[in-house]
């Protein structure tokens, strides 16, 4: 099983060389907070995918190196977009509904690090729904952002981009029934937008199952309980 997660984290912080503005290279010379900054400067000055976004380029990620837990998901939607905050969106409700987590915790970037597949919005495809996140972003970027994230405990892995990133191809909802497979390093579920909520009604094992023992992986990722 493919796993570019977890082989992120055992490389040394910071090593990546991440061009994606032809500008930066990330020696990661400095302490872990100058790193970050210095990545962060970086990432907003991308261009690499310009040519195929159909806004300027807005990078949406949320983190400290402090985090406990990584919410790896897709790509910002146009809400997000819109306002610069990750999961700022019908989604993002109902992901902290299946976390039963408030904002304050869920913001808390001392604590979890929302770090989609690609940071700006993609755009929508012809017949309907966002496209696919660029995959010029994982590149350049994915490696070297997890090196920044040395504490992290848990990664959940939101709909099948960063799914079939970190585990290899596989089916979403077979997966986040087969979640304890994953366990301890991944916690695998579905994108959490309108279209999960058919499949949610129809499958009690996801709130009977799923859902008691997510909360609970994730508390003891963030708190040791």
């Amino acid at each position: 099983m493919t796993d570019l997660f977890s082989q992120a984290h055992k490389q040394t912080t910071g090593t990546g060389t991440g061009t994606g503005t032809g500008t930066g290279t990330g020696t990661g010379t400095g302490t872990l907070e100058q790193d970050t900054k210095a990545f962060l400067q970086e990432v907003r000055s991308c261009q690499a995918c310009r040519h195929k976004l159909p806004f300027a380029p807005r990078p949406v990620i949320n983190f400290a190196p402090t985090a406990r837990l990584i919410i790896a998901g897709q790509a910002p939607g146009t809400r997000v977009h819109e306002t610069g905050i990750p999961f700022n969106d019908a989604s993002g409700e109902r992901l902290r509904a299946w976390l039963n987590m408030g904002k304050d915790v869920f913001y808390d970037t001392t604590k979890i690090a929302i770090i989609p597949m690609a940071f700006c919005y993609p755009g929508v495809l012809p017949k309907g729904g966002d496209k696919p996140p660029p995959p010029e972003c994982a590149t350049l970027w994915r490696e070297r952002l997890l090196n920044l994230l040395p504490n992290a405990q848990l990664t959940l892995l939101v709909g099948s981009y960063s799914q079939n990133y970190a585990l290899g191809k596989g089916k979403v909802y077979e997966r986040t029934l087969d979640f304890r497979k994953y366990l301890p390093t991944y916690f695998p579920l579905p994108h959490p937008s309108w279209r999960t909520g058919a499949w949610e009604r129809s499958t009690p094992a996801f709130t009977q199952d799923v859902l008691p023992a997510l909360r609970s992986e994730v508390q003891q990722a963030l708190y040791g309980k």
